[in-house]
């Protein structure tokens, strides 16, 4: 028997606008499938005037400190300004300036420009980076502090009541996505139970979210499904504060990566899983499947809600109108289920995990997993 992949039976949404592909390819190839819906648009360096404006007034008057918060940001920086015929002078004003790196990869960023960082924190905290430029003094100095798809509020806030003059460059700047479509289905998918665990890569993503659902009239809703029916993901304490402040719970890595992200998945929504024996078989209910002995079955939605209701109760008979009114409720319907509705539920329970023998039939009473004796 081949091993079933962690995250087989799961659906995932991603959130996530750059490398959306390749958080969706690795969580694929542990098994899940993947709901796309990106919450948020990139602007593109290039046509940033924000950061064109920015650029320009660093030039003008060069800052004595510069903080190059991450690697991919500050590549694109240079990047952009050398498209604009900036690069060299952006360089030598930098090479001038005192240069903090948050993290090893704005670190490498800096030095495979031929720069180098004058200082670096042990850990990749914003937090750790404002203790040493306090403690160092900031008094009538300029700070340039490169941004990454979020302001920095604290952070700038922090430095301007301690005196100085900050300068934001906002690189890779977020704005709502220009097709609303993708999200509006992905909300849908919430809303219906559709999926199993969603994933945030980015603040601003998060919070695009939280806006749209209030666009649409559903945040009560989504809120609700978030914070007590959804396995909610984010890459890192940063991208989860919007979620954290409305109260939504969230898991995240120890390392604020992808990668780990995935890792942290493949491992909370397998032992999240319910497992049950029925007759000389194990049962683990996933997402949308279950795995019967180690073998991956697909299970409807419908049918699906009563096998969880079975296994809540393993042994128990369960009578039609109780299943009916799981039914109802998986539905979103107002009026009643008819017991026909439920037979067929049943019987589409019992074709979709391969054999009638795990959903036993207790005759006028209802439906029981075929749980053996003790």
């Amino acid at each position: 028997m081949s091993e079933v992949a962690p995250l087989a039976g799961y659906t995932v949404g991603v959130t996530a606008a750059r490398r959306a592909d390749e958080l969706g390819a690795l969580l694929e190839r542990r098994g899940a499938t993947v709901l796309h819906g990106p919450a948020i648009r990139i602007v593109p360096l290039a046509d940033d005037a924000e950061l064109v404006a920015a650029t320009r007034a660093l030039l003008r008057r060069p800052a004595d400190v510069v903080v190059a918060t991450t690697g991919i940001g500050f590549r694109g920086w240079l990047e952009a300004a050398d498209g604009w015929a900036m690069g060299d002078d952006l360089r030598r004003t930098l090479a001038a300036s005192t240069l903090l790196t948050r993290g090893p990869k704005a670190k490498g960023a800096v030095r495979a420009a031929g720069l180098v960082e004058t200082w670096a924190p042990e850990s990749e905290s914003n937090a750790e980076v404002l203790d040493h430029l306090l403690k160092s003094g900031v008094d009538g100095h300029r700070i340039a502090v490169q941004l990454h798809g979020e302001p920095l509020r604290d952070f700038v806030d922090t430095l301007r009541s301690a005196g100085a003059e900050v300068l934001e460059v906002p690189v890779y700047r977020w704005t709502a996505p220009s097709d609303t479509a993708p999200l509006d289905r992905l909300l849908d998918a919430v809303l219906a139970g559709q999926l199993d665990a969603l994933t945030f890569t980015s603040a601003p993503a998060a919070a695009s979210v939280l806006r749209t659902a209030e666009r649409r009239g559903r945040y009560e809703a989504v809120l609700d499904v978030l914070r007590d029916r959804l396995l909610v993901a984010c890459v890192g304490p940063i991208t989860a504060a919007p979620l954290a402040g409305v109260g939504v719970p969230v898991i995240s890595p120890a390392r604020a990566r992808i990668g780990a992200l995935v890792r942290e998945l493949a491992t909370v929504l397998p032992a999240r899983a319910v497992r049950v024996r029925a007759g000389t078989s194990t049962l683990e209910l996933r997402g949308q499947a279950a795995l019967v002995d180690g073998h991956l079955r697909p299970v409807p939605p419908a049918p699906m809600a009563v096998l969880r209701a079975l296994a809540a109760s393993p042994g128990r008979t369960l009578p039609r109108p109780v299943l009916g009114a799981v039914l109802r409720r998986h539905s979103g319907r107002t009026e009643s289920v008819d017991e026909h509705a439920v037979e067929t539920a049943v019987g589409r329970l019992r074709s979709a995990l391969g054999t009638t023998d795990l959903v036993q039939t207790v005759v006028k009473r209802g439906y029981r997993l075929a749980v053996p004796a003790s």
